[in-house]
């Protein structure tokens, strides 16, 4: 019998969960994303109170520095949160807890979830893309997440501007009118000064939206191939975006990839997540398993 531990670290909480064998949640908590310093103390504590761990499976917001053989391995990179950037999270954790890390985007771990228990089972090649305070996206191909020069950064695809969308700018310090400048949640916030939720039916932000992310799957169709896409987070938590995101990636595509799944009717190829809000954080818990695998 062994238990694992599992943390799905978000730009505002931390979920911390532990899990044994026959991945049965045993004990979990949420810890506030503060410092890195006060939050991996917090996180370490609760993993403590609970006997310790065998193995910590990770699953961040990024970007991250996965490759093993850079001097930077399992830290932060150049990342908008405040104070984040550098901080060591397989060295901080692994330290404290003297256990083995596996690190990977939240959005890979989230990924990873969905292609082996949720709405990607049985697939090959599949997608997944979260739209919340930021957009990331993580490919999972064989049951794998992809890496390579660095893991994949969905959010910061350039998209055309929506004609009713104005001068706006875009909220991404990097790029500005990037795919997460456009759509993500906290440019619903500039624009309407109140979340996509409270928005009037008839509001042009959804056909703005829904743009912006069906011309990204659209992208990701043609580069990727993948069998489903399957669509998180706070943004898309508003299931009314999905036929507006569908039918702006089949106007995007405009026939030439002729496959029924991807006509602008189709429920069965862009989908919100089988797991819920709960794929983080399994995620999470399976990095884990590798590490003992």
């Amino acid at each position: 019998m062994y238990r694992i531990g599992g943390i799905e670290a978000g730009g505002t909480k931390f979920v911390c969960v532990v899990a044994n064998e026959a991945n049965r949640i045993l004990a979990e908590t949420v810890v506030p994303t503060t410092s890195p310093q006060e939050t991996i103390a917090a996180c370490v504590a609760f993993f403590r109170a609970q006997g310790g761990v065998e193995a910590l499976g990770l699953a961040s917001f990024g970007p991250l520095i996965l490759d093993p053989a850079s001097a930077g391995y399992g830290t932060v990179g150049r990342t908008p949160k405040a104070g984040w950037t550098g901080a060591d999270l397989v060295g901080g954790f692994g330290a404290a807890l003297g256990v083995p890390v596996v690190l990977d985007t939240d959005v890979n771990g989230a990924g990873l979830a969905e292609a082996r228990l949720g709405a990607g089972v049985g697939l090959d090649v599949m997608a997944y893309l979260t739209v919340g305070t930021g957009i990331g996206g993580g490919l999972i191909i064989g049951g794998r997440p992809v890496h390579g020069l660095s893991h994949p950064e969905m959010g910061h695809v350039k998209v055309h501007r929506h004609a009713l969308d104005g001068d706006f700018p875009g909220v991404c310090p990097f790029h500005g009118d990037c795919l997460e400048g456009m759509a993500a949640g906290p440019s619903v916030m500039k624009r309407l000064g109140h979340p996509l939720s409270e928005a009037a039916p008839d509001h042009p932000i959804w056909s703005i939206l829904g743009d912006y992310i069906g011309q990204f799957c659209a992208t990701l169709t043609l580069v990727a191939s993948p069998q489903r896409i399957v669509l998180g987070g706070g943004v898309m938590g508003n299931a009314a975006l999905f036929p507006v995101v569908r039918a702006a990636c089949a106007a995007a595509l405009a026939d030439y990839v002729p496959i029924p799944r991807l006509s602008a009717t189709a429920t069965d190829y862009i989908v919100p997540p089988g797991l819920g809000d709960r794929a983080g954080a399994i995620g999470a818990l399976l990095l884990a398993e590798s590490a003992l695998a």
